[in-house]
């Protein structure tokens, strides 16, 4: 059965989605990605992440036009600067990626990372935008476990329906205290950059003999073997770049991969857990 995650009164969605960060940069490379998106939502891909910030908003003209026709079948996940965040500044942001997006509401409205603007305000404004049809729901990013701690003291901050972060086997930091307290609020956690597409480990990943001799018993590749490691924790789902149709049809089928107790032993043998708290990773 394929894993499915559940956004706040949302329909259960797969735990992978697709993302479109660095998308909409190089005209030359449009059709191509709209494509790849259209071939995600065939296969059931149906969640899409962007944000104003990817191309200045060039990423969210591409997922329009991929959407065209079919608006129904896509959860379209979008994001707001920091310092947008807030009264008419934020109202005006949403406006201006609903316009690129052709659309008349997000399903789901995050924080991009925590500026200067209070949580208070930016819970506030999410729920006017909600209460005005724009957005569905709405949610954070890039926010470790006591930004998550004092949002829930906020009025309101507990309709906050996801918190992404940057999460793959080779940072793993998350899992010291704010992965556990998201579970324990059920609070889904989208984990971008999953293959570490825009991180220094890559190479180191991608590479490591032990994981790709694991990849080959199992007759994957080792992207499908990593989306399936971070799927496989509860509550998250992953977010991997969708730029063509060759990984998105090997991401999707990365949710038919199963990892036994012992081969997730020797994943995460390979890349431990730091044992402490860190700093929250971002790229």
């Amino acid at each position: 059965m394929t894993k499915q995650i559940q956004f706040s009164h949302a329909q259960a969605l797969p735990a992978i989605g697709q993302g479109t960060w660095y998308m909409g940069v190089d005209p030359a490379k449009r059709a191509d990605e709209v494509r790849a998106l259209q071939m995600g939502i065939d296969l059931g891909l149906r969640l899409i992440d962007t944000a104003e910030m990817y191309a200045d908003g060039g990423a969210e003209l591409v997922v329009g036009e991929a959407m065209a026709g079919r608006r129904d079948d896509v959860f379209l996940v979008s994001k707001v600067y920091p310092w947008n965040a807030g009264g008419q500044r934020a109202a005006a942001a949403c406006e201006a990626s609903l316009k690129r997006l052709k659309t008349d509401y997000l399903d789901l409205y995050l924080l991009h990372w925590r500026g200067e603007i209070p949580l208070e305000e930016t819970v506030a404004v999410m729920e006017t935008l909600k209460q005005q049809g724009k957005i569905r729901r709405w949610g954070v990013s890039n926010l470790d476990a006591d930004d998550m701690q004092e949002l829930l003291s906020i009025e309101g901050g507990g309709e906050c329906a996801t918190n992404q972060v940057l999460y793959h086997l080779a940072s793993r930091g998350i899992e010291h205290d704010l992965l556990p307290w998201c579970q324990q609020h059920a609070i889904p956690v989208m984990a971008y950059c999953p293959l570490a597409q825009a991180g220094r480990l890559r190479n180191g990943l991608f590479n490591h003999p032990r994981l790709n001799e694991l990849a080959a018993e199992k007759g994957v590749t080792m992207a499908q073997l990593l989306l399936a490691w971070v799927i496989s924790h509860e509550g998250v789902m992953a977010i991997p770049k969708a730029g063509s149709t060759e990984h998105v049809r090997e991401n999707a089928a990365a949710l038919a991969v199963e990892l036994s107790e012992d081969e997730l032993a020797v994943m995460e043998k390979a890349f431990p857990a730091p044992g402490r708290k860190t700093p929250l990773d971002m790229v």
